[in-house]
């Protein structure tokens, strides 16, 4: 793991993973053959990508059964607490309309109006995600959106996760399609035989799927382009070393561009981290991906105070940050930019991923400087609402009319006045 000072981070930007040209062009390709040949499209990808040969895209009641069957009750029981924990966190974001009445009679305010539909991707394949379907799925459940529809790839055999299929059924997901990639984003966005179109799309995915979710996008809405994710550590002397080092790998096992930090004033734990790290490698299943990580996107950054090490996370803006610090909630209210953050030894970043409550779809590669966390107001719009009194236009239809006309625009002037002449 490199070992860095602050004034060598500008030689440690991760580059934003833009796609290649033949990659858009693909993904480009795939959307217009799904919009001209609908599910038979799917199929064709489906076949093609996962090897799986499908005959119907929707999830059966029969299917959800079985893999309720399949699955152990005690993790179950797991799944039902980590969505009732998230549920009750995101349910705290809703807003209300609300409407202002003035003594002049005019009434301002703003309704708040849930979207329609919304497509979840989940990735699949070799792996399941259930954390994926309740963080996606329980906001938009929480915002009051109407219509739920979920896509994932299938394994070769044509099969979804037993743990996918349980969570989605826990959340209440309205509809289960067996597609993934680009063609999956495609369908979503414009609709085929089998999956009636949405209006946003949420969701991670490969670099196809993040491809074809920009391409989409004007057409229905997205929630954000993620990129590979991301932890920052922020420790002093008091911190453990293995226990820094555990939560490192737990980012880099992700992906091979996943990006794990430590910002520290202690060369002591620096050192103790470098240690650690080599020895836990060893064991980890996921060895070879954490170990790309580390080589090529982690490092540890010695600071010469505390206040420079925050300088350096609020320069960084990561997805994930760890405080560990002795006093980690006095350095709380200096932290400007960050995706999600935890506080104290015993948060370390798993418990946000799965448990805990907050949403785990943050903003990575530097966005958290001006991106939030997925949320309830994602799934919601906001309409203004203006009614203008009798006596609000009398007061004020001349100063409106004198500001459309200081911006040239006549007939807007002419539209206020408009009132006063159909009256005499």
């Amino acid at each position: 793991m490199k070992l860095l000072r602050k004034a060598d981070m500008q030689t440690f930007k991760r580059s934003v993973d833009a796609g290649t040209e033949e990659q858009r062009k693909a993904v480009q390709a795939i959307i217009a053959d799904v919009r001209e040949r609908q599910d038979e499209a799917i199929f064709h990808y489906t076949k093609k990508f996962d090897g799986a040969i499908l005959e119907n895209l929707k999830i059966t009641e029969e299917e959800i059964t079985n893999a309720y069957q399949d699955m152990d009750d005690e993790m179950i029981a797991v799944l039902r607490e980590a969505a009732e924990n998230i549920r009750n966190f995101h349910e705290k974001q809703v807003r209300q309309s609300w409407f202002n009445a003035e003594e002049s009679g005019t009434i301002l305010g703003q309704k708040i109006t849930p979207i329609d539909a919304v497509g979840v991707y989940v990735p699949g394949g070799t792996a399941a995600y259930p954390s994926s379907v309740f963080m996606n799925v329980i906001p938009a459940k929480a915002a009051g959106v109407n219509r739920i529809a979920m896509t994932t790839p299938p394994d070769e055999n044509g099969n979804i996760p037993a743990g996918v299929l349980v969570a989605a059924d826990i959340v209440g997901v309205d509809e289960i399609y067996k597609a993934g990639g680009a063609q999956a984003v495609a369908g979503l966005a414009y609709g085929t035989t089998s999956i009636p179109p949405v209006d946003k799309i949420v969701g991670p995915g490969n670099i196809f799927v993040a491809l074809a979710k920009r391409e989409v996008f004007g057409d229905v809405a997205i929630d954000m382009i993620a990129g590979p994710s991301e932890i920052v550590i922020l420790a002093d002397e008091t911190a453990r070393p293995a226990e820094v080092a555990s939560d490192l790998l737990s980012q880099a096992e992700h992906d091979a561009r996943s990006s794990s930090l430590l910002v520290t004033t202690s060369e002591v734990l620096a050192e103790g981290v470098q240690m650690e790290l080599e020895k836990q490698l060893q064991s980890l299943p996921r060895q070879e991906v954490a170990l790309k990580s580390i080589e090529n996107y982690g490092a540890i950054i010695l600071c010469e105070s505390l206040s420079e090490a925050v300088d350096t996370v609020n320069e960084i803006a990561p997805e994930h940050l760890e405080i560990i610090t002795e006093m980690p909630f006095d350095v709380l209210p200096s932290i400007k930019h960050a995706g999600a953050i935890f506080l104290g030894r015993y948060s370390s970043e798993p418990i946000g991923d799965y448990f805990a409550g907050p949403n785990h779809v943050l903003p990575t590669n530097g966005t958290a400087r001006f991106s939030s966390p997925l949320n309830v107001d994602d799934f919601v719009k906001k309409s203004s609402i203006i009614s203008y009194s009798r006596q609000a236009w009398e007061e004020n239809h001349k100063k409106i009319a004198r500001f459309a006309r200081m911006e040239g625009l006549e007939a807007h002037a002419r539209a206020v006045e408009k009132r006063k002449e159909d009256e005499q």
